[in-house]
């Protein structure tokens, strides 16, 4: 048998790189390499198609080991656990306990309790914790800034009343005044002065993290993977200087600073960026000369995003989050929270919360994701990914160091201004297709209706005018469910009829094509097997009521059909050409206005038919 898999590996040998490219070139006749290829990210690199073992010959990172220095394979050598985190509004302490003990036998092991400041008292926290065990449950606080250092002696007193194990309690407690002067546009840079009481009131409770980099906001905010990544170094740093400036020493502020980051649905480059992250972080750290390196470890927790959630086919954000989660457990990070598929539209249902705990679960119980450590290590494309994004997360990094600091660019608005025109640029390319949101402005659910459901208005004080700009944190869909929402509440819905005729692919594509275009602004879409003549074509489109009739043909043709088809229907309706035809100037001579191609401004194009429909 030895001598088999010899003569196999002997006749068998290794294409190099060059022939792979030259087969590539051949099979791509003629076709541009680049162009059809190679992946133009937004993070301002390429990704090529394949890599091989010599593309990684360079980078040193692939020689660590987990639970080594600089982490980058993860903070543990031996497992991949992470908390599975659900968040409860404590608003009543009691409903609030009842249903932190029924999750927690639904597979819960984290908690993320958001507390009003007038309740911070000894009494309230009692109840609010009423059978729960911290040693075994990591519970995590967010409260008003002004009122955590008064909630962390209200926990440190009933822990000791309990005389529960404090050196063996997990949580955190959510101070962060920075992202007030990103999501509310307000200067609360006095509240700082609170950082270093708060560490010392969690003296005795080594094991909770209490300065939070929260660039959640920033990913809800639209904002690019390299600009989280970059952006979450200089916040942290900037509370490791603030630290350290008012006499904590480096290993304890490091060791109490927690990462709250956000994962969207790029699934290969999240996997890169919690890694580059975590590389990028310990070597941030080393630099204050920590006691021992475990406090250049980073410590995230991870939650799907909401910007690409949607309120039509609402469904699809479990496919959304699901892989969201799942790069974020591959990448090895310490906790994870799956929002609710509903949040876009309600407060999330139980039934939205079970799915979401059990979408964790899922990932543990049956794929065995706890039981992998770094699991992508050693991929070639991950390994340059994550390369790659570490270079411009480290790039912006020293740009806004090199501006004075994170909290300088803060105030004077750069962070906002920067990931608001992400946020602008993500729209305009969402508004004509270059981002594809499935069930919205690609592939629309033809027959679904809103049954009510309304874009949830922000519950926090996030509106309220602020002396500084603040982040826009408009979902990525918000535009197309308004328009599809004022085509229902039109008082006739609007009717699309697909005029097919001459060639059989190109109609049957084009009708395809202008169904979904349409169908985007909740437009009631009518294909067709094809008809012999223009004007049947016609004759059935009014027979059917229609508002919109579409001409779907092939280029050749629409020089034959498309203007006496436009002549026959006279302005009983408005009259739409499939495609972009090398006779297009001649059908806008003839008064043919409407065009709709794969170049359309697709939101644009709905909103100015909307208007001609009186909608």
């Amino acid at each position: 048998m030895a001598n088999m898999k010899e003569k196999l590996f002997s006749e068998f040998q290794a294409p190099t790189t060059q022939e792979w490219l030259d087969k590539i070139e051949v099979d791509l006749k003629g076709a541009d390499f680049q162009k059809r290829l190679v992946w133009r990210t937004n993070e301002g690199f390429n990704v090529q198609p394949f890599y091989r073992r010599e593309d990684l010959a360079d980078l040193k990172a692939v020689d660590s080991l987990p639970g080594e220095f600089p982490f980058i394979r993860g903070n543990k050598k031996d497992n991949n656990l992470w908390f599975v985190r659900q968040e409860i509004n404590a608003e009543d302490a009691k409903a609030a306990n009842a249903k932190a003990l029924d999750i927690l036998n639904k597979g819960v092991d984290s908690l993320g309790f958001k507390v009003p400041g007038k309740s911070v008292n000894k009494e309230f926290i009692a109840t609010l914790l009423d059978g729960i065990l911290p040693q075994y449950v990591e519970l995590n606080f967010k409260t008003c800034q002004r009122h955590c250092v008064e909630l962390a002696q209200v926990l440190v007193e009933y822990f000791k009343e309990k005389n529960y194990p404090l050196a063996e309690l997990k949580g955190s407690i959510n101070f962060d005044p920075i992202s007030k002067v990103l999501c509310k546009g307000k200067d609360v840079t006095p509240v700082l002065e609170y950082a270093k009481p708060l560490i010392e009131a969690l003296a005795e409770l080594p094991g909770y993290k209490c300065i939070n980099v929260n660039t959640v906001a920033l990913n809800n905010a639209g904002a690019y993977i390299y600009q989280e990544l970059g952006y979450a170094l200089a916040w942290g740093a900037e509370y490791l200087n603030i630290l350290t400036e008012a006499g904590v020493e480096a290993t304890e502020a490091a060791k109490r600073i927690k990462f709250n980051m956000g994962v969207s649905e790029n699934y290969f480059m999240e996997i890169a960026k919690f890694r580059a992250a975590r590389m990028l972080w310990a070597q941030i750290v080393k630099q204050y000369e920590p006691k021992c390196d475990c406090a250049c470890q980073m410590h995230v927790c991870a939650f799907t995003s909401e910007y690409n959630q949607t309120l039509f086919d609402s469904y699809v954000n479990l496919l959304r989050s699901q892989t969201e989660a799942m790069s974020a457990a591959i990448a090895n990070v310490d906790s994870i929270v799956v929002t609710p598929f509903d949040k876009p539209y309600e407060v999330p249902t139980d039934f939205a919360e079970r799915i979401a705990r059990n979408q964790q679960l899922l990932l543990k119980e049956e794929a065995h994701f706890d039981k992998l450590v770094d699991v992508a290590g050693g991929s070639y494309t991950i390994e340059h990914l994550t390369d790659a994004i570490a270079k411009e997360g480290w790039k912006l990094f020293l740009e806004v160091e090199n501006a004075g600091g994170f909290l300088a660019e803060a105030l004077n608005g750069n962070i906002v201004k920067a990931v608001n025109a992400s946020n602008d640029k993500r729209h305009a390319d969402a508004a004509k297709r270059k981002e594809f949101i499935l069930g919205t402005n690609q592939f629309p659910n033809f027959t679904e209706v809103s049954e009510g459901k309304t874009p949830m208005a922000c519950c926090c004080s996030c509106h309220e005018d602020g002396e500084l700009p603040a982040l826009n944190k408009e979902r990525l869909a918000s535009e197309f469910e308004s328009l599809r929402l004022s085509s229902e509440k039109a008082a006739k819905q609007p009717i699309a009829f697909m005029l097919t005729i001459g060639n059989l692919a190109m109609r049957q594509a084009r009708a395809q094509f202008s169904c979904n275009f349409l169908a985007a602004a909740g437009y009631k879409v009518m294909d067709n097997l094809g008809f012999k003549t223009v004007e049947e074509g016609v004759d059935a489109a009014l027979a059917a009521g229609a508002d919109i009739v579409v001409i779907c043909s092939s280029d050749d043709e629409y020089a034959e059909y498309a203007i006496p088809a436009f002549q026959y229907l006279n302005g009983r309706a408005m009259y739409v050409v499939a495609g972009a035809p090398a006779c297009s100037e001649d059908l806008k001579a003839a008064g043919i206005e409407n065009f709709i191609h794969v170049k359309s401004n697709q939101l644009e194009t709905l909103k100015a038919y909307n208007a001609k429909l009186g909608i």
